[in-house]
């Protein structure tokens, strides 16, 4: 087995990372996830945190999206694959699935010779409560 491959050991501020994930309803980033923890207690520091959520994202333990001003956001997501609405005001997010984008995607990758497609689709809005 390779560094790779290797399972994540379940330390301390690993499980302070997941906690604080976990607990959040809305997107968020690791700079906002930080400020959580430090607000709580921990003495964790960012770049600990910023490559504790790089592992648990590329693990598929907590999905990622691109906020509009660029910056990674993340959160506890429903296991397979789906899309988000989200709240540009207060961060609310909704899982969507959308069968019909996932049919045109394979659909548009295999006229143009491409295959093994992933995407990225999330939609950012008013919730009814920001409106």
């Amino acid at each position: 087995m390779t560094n790779t491959e290797r399972t994540p050991r379940n330390t301390r501020q690993r499980a302070e990372v997941r906690n604080a994930v976990a607990g959040s309803k809305t997107f968020a980033t690791s700079q906002e996830i930080h400020d959580r923890l430090r607000h709580d207690g921990s003495k964790i520091g960012l770049a600990t945190v910023y490559r504790t959520l790089q592992t648990m994202a590329a693990g598929g333990e907590i999905d990622t999206i691109r906020t509009p001003d660029g910056q990674i956001a993340y959160r506890t997501c429903t296991p397979g694959h789906h899309h988000h609405l989200v709240c540009r005001a207060c961060g609310r997010t909704v899982e969507i699935d959308l069968p019909g984008l996932e049919e045109a995607t394979r659909n548009i990758a295999g006229e143009y010779g491409f295959a093994e497609i992933d995407h990225e689709v999330e939609f950012f809005g008013l919730c009814t409560s920001c409106r």
